[in-house]
């Protein structure tokens, strides 16, 4: 099966890196010197950041069984679809297409669990524009006869991008905020719900990709430490908090997001059901940094 990715950023790299041996895969980077580093790794890589393409990235994506968007929206909307709508409606053998959203789009619940039935009422702009690309990336799909698949992804973490590494680098923060708390999912489960969205022909509308434990971030901070053995940073309280904008931005919601329907319908498995059970695996692998 041959799939093409637009956009080999941290979540879509890593599926194409633990499914390698199942598809045949490539994809689009925004710089060269992105795009040589891949090759170098064995991945075909065009560049694309929005402004044109070439024959060659042109024909790849003729080619593909399946399509995965992982490049975000910007103000102006989403940067796929406008430019490859043609391309891909002249795709003979495109089966499925996956898009990667978020659980932002359900805004702000106050603590309450949410699934793909709940109301999306985004709070911040990134979140409104990703909802304005579900919509147009499902009725897409509809249109031509193509199963799409949304991700609803909360916040991801793995190898390189997790508590250990900023407990490393010096940067954790244990951020104390009443009644707040997170989903998160691990990239390896990321992974697995792309596959199974590309291949179940069952596969087909808006999934929840989450963990099974929403959580206070700091506990994640203090449950890093404890494993590296270290002594975790001092609490703060959010109001007193050196935030940029975007990282404060991420605690003026709250909400419990619920995975019982992926998990139902396609019978989608977690290799990291919780953060806990993550940190362990990842620091006995040594698969952290």
């Amino acid at each position: 099966m041959k799939i093409f990715i637009f956009g080999l950023g941290y979540s879509a790299l890593h599926f194409a890196k633990l499914h390698h041996a199942h598809f045949s895969v490539s994809g689009t980077v925004t710089s060269a010197d992105k795009a040589r580093a891949l090759q170098a790794a064995g991945f075909a890589c065009h560049v694309f950041s929005g402004a044109g393409f070439d024959a060659a990235l042109r024909q790849d994506v003729l080619e593909a069984d399946g399509i995965v968007v992982s490049i975000p929206p910007q103000s102006s909307g989403d940067g796929v679809l406008p430019a490859f709508a043609d391309v891909l409606a002249q795709c003979r053998q495109l089966t499925s297409l996956v898009y990667l959203s978020t659980v932002g789009v359900y805004g702000d619940y106050q603590g309450a669990w949410v699934d793909e039935s709940s109301p999306c009422k985004p709070v911040n702009p990134r979140s409104q524009e990703r909802l304005i690309a579900e919509q147009d990336w499902l009725r897409f799909g509809q249109s031509q006869g193509v199963r799409v698949n949304v991700l609803r992804l909360s916040g991801i973490y793995g190898p390189g991008q997790n508590a250990f590494v900023a407990l490393a680098n010096g940067t954790a923060k244990r951020i104390i905020k009443a009644d707040q708390v997170f989903n998160r999912i691990h990239v390896d489960d990321i992974a697995g719900a792309i596959s199974l969205c590309l291949t179940q022909s069952a596969a087909q509308g808006v999934w929840n990709v989450t963990d099974d434990l929403p959580a206070p971030p700091q506990d994640v901070v203090t449950c890093a430490a404890k494993i590296m053995g270290v002594e975790p940073p001092p609490e703060v309280a959010f109001a007193d908090a050196m935030m940029s904008p975007m990282a404060r931005s991420f605690y003026s919601e709250c909400k419990r997001v619920s995975n019982a329907r992926i998990k139902q319908s396609l019978g989608w498995q977690l290799v990291h059901p919780t953060y806990e059970q993550a940190l362990k695996a990842m620091w006995a692998e040594k698969s952290w940094r």
